[in-house]
């Protein structure tokens, strides 16, 4: 099969306007500056056909693009990031964030520190005081910051993890000590108003980038300072839709773990992706008796079908941390067999 060229962002532009139709599409294009306008119609010009395939593409990015838009606006990055995660799974929801967060945060402060490369930044901020690493590493992309974490000392790991999870504001003056730190060349300053950054979301992004071994040393000092802390990022670092990052021999496994009552409840609530794969690893009686007491079920209270996702989501946790299956992340070491 031939494979598609990767579409540049004014052709999805064009795209876009065309499936929305010339209604729709000629209001949204006299509010875009003159530069932009051309471009667009010059793409739209010379367009002179979209396959079902991109069109539904464009549709889906650009629905996906607005929630996360909508989300960031009632609660910020992290809450976006939050939400999309349990949505859509922490793929899918990091492609989104990382690419609403690169346009939206153009202005937000230490932006150098997100624009350096990961090593430079090391050998800079590895040093420094473990508060303003962790203040570092609040602006930063998770793959990033993961990967400047990851090259820290154990005990220093878990320091600076802890401060992160725990940071709730930090003044305009020490964050503009930071930026002198990191030679005053960021692109904007904050206001005189507080900055919302650091908390458990934000480790758990971090972390859900991490290699293994870093995780489980960041979780294990956090359990001996503050357990509930600890329950609190455990419990974010893999959601329900994750399932499909799973092979089947480990999802196999999981299933002989799970009470019945539960997956159908847990399937109630999830996607179309995520009840495939659970169906493909069943045999073929048991995902019909799966489907039909799904049916008869009927509605169920959403807080019954969280609950029945995260004992599922333990499970898995529990079995990867015993060795029994594998969990993909970021930064993870080959699998010798």
């Amino acid at each position: 099969m031939k494979q598609q060229t990767k579409l540049s962002g004014v052709q999805k532009a064009a795209i876009l306007m065309i499936a929305l139709g010339p209604d729709i599409s000629s209001n949204i294009l006299k509010k875009l500056p003159d530069n932009m306008i051309e471009k667009i119609t010059y793409e739209i010009a010379n367009t002179p056909h979209i396959t079902s395939q991109q069109r539904n593409e464009v549709l889906k990015e650009f629905m996906d693009m607005s929630l996360a838009h909508d989300y960031i606006s009632e609660g910020g990055l992290d809450y976006a990031r939050n939400l999309l995660t349990k949505a859509l799974g922490s793929q899918r929801a990091k492609e989104i964030i990382d690419t609403v967060s690169e346009i939206t945060q153009q202005r937000r402060p230490l932006e150098i520190a997100r624009k350096a490369d990961a090593q430079q930044l090391f050998n800079t901020i590895s040093k420094e005081h473990p508060q303003t690493i962790a203040l570092i590493l609040c602006y930063l992309q998770p793959d990033k910051a993961a990967s400047i974490l990851s090259g820290l000392p154990q005990d220093l790991q878990s320091d600076v993890a802890y401060r992160v999870a725990t940071m709730q504001r930090t003044s305009p003056k020490v964050i503009k000590q930071v930026e002198s730190v990191l030679e005053k060349k960021l692109s904007s300053l904050i206001g005189n108003e507080y900055a919302n950054v650091g908390g458990v979301d934000t480790l758990v992004g971090i972390l859900n980038s991490s290699d293994r071994g870093t995780e489980k040393n960041i979780l294990e000092e956090l359990e001996s300072k503050q357990p509930e802390l600890a329950e609190q990022v455990r419990e974010g670092l893999f959601v329900f839709e994750d399932i499909t990052l799973l092979d089947n021999t480990a999802i196999q496994r999981v299933l002989r773990e799970v009470d019945n009552r539960d997956l159908a409840l847990a399937l109630k609530g999830s996607s179309e992706d995520v009840a495939n794969v659970i169906y493909k690893n069943l045999s073929k009686r048991a995902a019909e008796t799966l489907k039909e007491d799904i049916d008869f079920m009927g509605p169920v209270r959403l807080s019954e079908v969280e609950t029945a996702q995260q004992k599922i989501v333990s499970v898995i946790r529990m079995l990867d941390e015993a060795g029994e299956i594998i969990i993909s992340r970021g930064g993870e070491d080959d699998i010798v067999l």
